[in-house]
């Protein structure tokens, strides 16, 4: 029996389009309005009512989370002559930050069958220039904090935790976000908590939130709001060399609505989880994620994996044959150590890595936001078993035909 697919009539499904309504904007045009524009009440709100969301004592807001990374580095005094360990399996930013802080990267693999950081073999990569561990919880999944803090704590590091995709997420009961020295998150366009352009750094040191702010603008006593509003003095002094990560008040009142939203975007965020896992359930070409044993998913990402050797498509054959059915998906992550500029840096080849390659090589992240109905995750299941289907039935014919 031949599948028959046929395209829907919406022209095409994007990757990820942001979830934005007539609150976020009337919050923004309030802005507007008031005369405020820059990091002023807004954006201290937002700070005070994230901090609260996540269970931490104290919130910064940034704007981007590779601000946010870098400052957490900085204000963690990790510079030149140090190391820090990371993953291969992550976005360039995780990395690129503990360079511009001075420090060397030091990659350990994922885990087998997985995409976070395998904790039991960071112990091997530490040495007496080590300062620090940046684990990623890839696509909202936590990593196993357990582990990774216990190797901390024995070798006296720190732990800054590039949470990117994990607003919401949870560990053992946990919120990501509360656990160690420094997490910081993303409110990127794309992200389940969108600013357009954001992040927010989460610490319950009071003295190193005092220095992270402190460092978000120019290494300043004081920021506008307290110089300039009815309140405020003129007079400031630049204590340390700082930088402008500082988030506005237009970009928080975004995500001061979004923040009200969220456990609502989220419940909608895992109703279509539920969908793709029921309408995939049957492929077993293909390895589907799944809600981590000791915490809660955020779900930024539903990342599928082609199974080895039960297919005769490889991944980019397959993102292909979506997109001409009107369907948007991209790839997370290359790994790091695939550019060319880690690559000639470093020396890193092809095998360095062996899981997050493997990892890599079959992973497509399918569209997911709340935007998404249900029907068109149907489609996407139904394109996508018909699709991988086809190419069986096209290699059980050659066998048969090779045969006679």
């Amino acid at each position: 029996m031949a599948f028959q697919l046929n395209k829907q009539s919406v022209q095409h499904i994007p990757f990820n389009l942001p979830s934005i309504e007539e609150d976020e904007i009337q919050e923004v045009v309030a802005t507007l309005r008031s005369g405020w524009i820059t990091t002023g009440p807004r954006a201290e709100a937002f700070e005070k009512q994230f901090a609260a969301y996540v269970n931490s004592r104290c919130a910064v807001a940034v704007n981007s989370c590779t601000a946010g990374l870098h400052l957490a580095l900085v204000a963690c005094d990790i510079g030149p002559g140090d190391e820090v360990i990371t993953t291969p399996y992550t976005f360039a930013a995780t990395a690129e930050v503990i360079l511009h802080a001075g420090a060397t990267p030091i990659l350990v693999d994922v885990e087998e069958g997985g995409f976070n950081i395998d904790a039991n073999k960071i112990a091997k990569a530490i040495t007496a220039r080590t300062k620090a561990i940046i684990p990623v919880h890839f696509a909202g999944e936590p990593c196993n904090m357990d582990e990774i803090t216990q190797v901390a704590e024995e070798h006296g590091l720190r732990i800054v935790e590039d949470a990117a995709h994990a607003c919401g997420a949870s560990y053992k009961g946990r919120k990501i976000g509360s656990i160690s020295d420094v997490t910081v998150f993303s409110f990127y366009a794309t992200k389940n908590l969108t600013t357009g352009e954001g992040g927010m750094i989460t610490t319950d040191d009071a003295g190193l939130a005092q220095r992270l702010r402190m460092l978000s603008l120019h290494g300043m006593s004081r920021d506008a709001w307290k110089r300039y509003s009815a309140t405020g003095k003129w007079h400031y002094d630049i204590c340390d060399l700082g930088y402008k990560y500082n988030l506005s008040d237009i970009h928080a009142a975004i995500g001061l609505q979004q923040l009200k939203r969220y456990p609502e975007l989220q419940a909608v965020r895992k109703k279509l989880v539920k969908a793709y896992q029921e309408h995939l359930a049957d492929v077993d070409e293909l390895i589907l994620p799944s809600e981590p044993k000791n915490g809660e998913h955020a779900w930024h990402l539903y990342v599928i994996r082609l199974r080895p050797g039960l297919t005769s498509l490889d991944r980019n054959t397959l993102i292909e044959k979506l997109g001409k059915f009107g369907i948007g998906t991209s790839v997370h992550f290359i790994p790091l150590h695939f550019h060319s500029y880690y690559r000639l840096r470093y020396g890193f080849a092809a095998g360095d890595f062996p899981n997050a390659e493997k990892a890599y090589a079959g992973a497509i992240s399918l569209p997911l936001y709340p935007n998404l109905s249900l029907t068109e995750v149907e489609y996407i299941a139904n394109t996508l078993r018909g699709i991988i289907r086809s190419a069986r039935l096209r290699a059980t014919a050659y066998v048969n035909a090779e045969v006679c």
